[in-house]
């Protein structure tokens, strides 16, 4: 069944946006009377049947309504944005995919890129819900510099990781996480993040682990860190 997205559903009807509404009859040729599914990102899952076929403001008459309860722990990603854009765009689509919270993009000393479209982002994570039948839509912030995010991070309540390439002491990212905690992981630019870095954030609270033996590109190590922490609460 064709899925599409609505941030705002109330009462028997709503409204597809102008792009949905021509992906749907322009693009898919769906027609009066024909059931489609919708989400609104928030838990809600609808079944409904289209009642006005218009190519710019397709009407929606609601049939069946199923809420899923959100997740019982957060997953937050604070990853440096890849020089390669292709590759960050990537990464939101199948971080999404999996499930996840909240993708925090972070301004480090050695990062390659520092401007972001984030309205981009945001919906290619719409694409990635419809597409994989989810119905919680991760949040995509704006960029904040490393040392903000690290600010922060002292309110936030639970595991707070620091994958990191230096051989210093750390742990298996797979030992130090307790199932059922929220967990916020940072992950660094191809460059790694500096000493100074690592030991800020170790100051704040951040337990520095391994993901690989081996050294991962910023994208791997990301989705990486999320599947290790989704098949730990599974």
């Amino acid at each position: 069944m064709h899925r599409f997205y609505v941030p705002e559903v109330s009462g028997d009807t709503c409204k597809l946006s102008e792009e949905e509404s021509k992906h749907c009859v322009r693009v898919l040729r769906l027609i009066l009377n024909d059931s489609v599914e919708i989400t609104d990102g928030k838990g809600n899952r609808f079944k409904a049947v289209i009642e006005d076929a218009h190519p710019k403001a397709c009407v929606l008459r609601i049939i069946e309504h199923h809420q899923e309860a959100s997740p019982a722990w957060e997953l937050i990603i604070a990853v440096a944005p890849t020089k390669n854009i292709a590759r960050m765009e990537w990464l939101v689509e199948k971080l999404t995919e999996i499930g996840f919270t909240k993708l925090i993009p972070i301004e480090c000393h050695t990062s390659e890129r520092t401007i972001l479209k984030i309205e981009r982002l945001k919906k290619i994570a719409i694409e990635a819900m419809k597409q994989s039948g989810r119905v919680h839509l991760p949040k995509i912030e704006e960029l904040v510099s490393f040392a903000k995010l690290i600010n922060n991070s002292n309110s936030f309540k639970g595991a707070k990781f620091v994958p990191h390439c230096n051989d210093s002491e750390r742990k298996a990212l797979s030992s130090a996480y307790k199932k059922g905690e929220n967990a916020l992981i940072l992950i660094g630019p191809e460059g790694d993040f500096t000493k100074e870095e690592i030991q800020l954030a170790i100051e704040n609270g951040f337990t520095p682990v391994t993901l690989n033996e081996h050294t991962l590109r910023t994208e791997t190590a990301a989705l990486a860190a999320a599947i290790t922490l989704k098949t730990l609460n599974n």
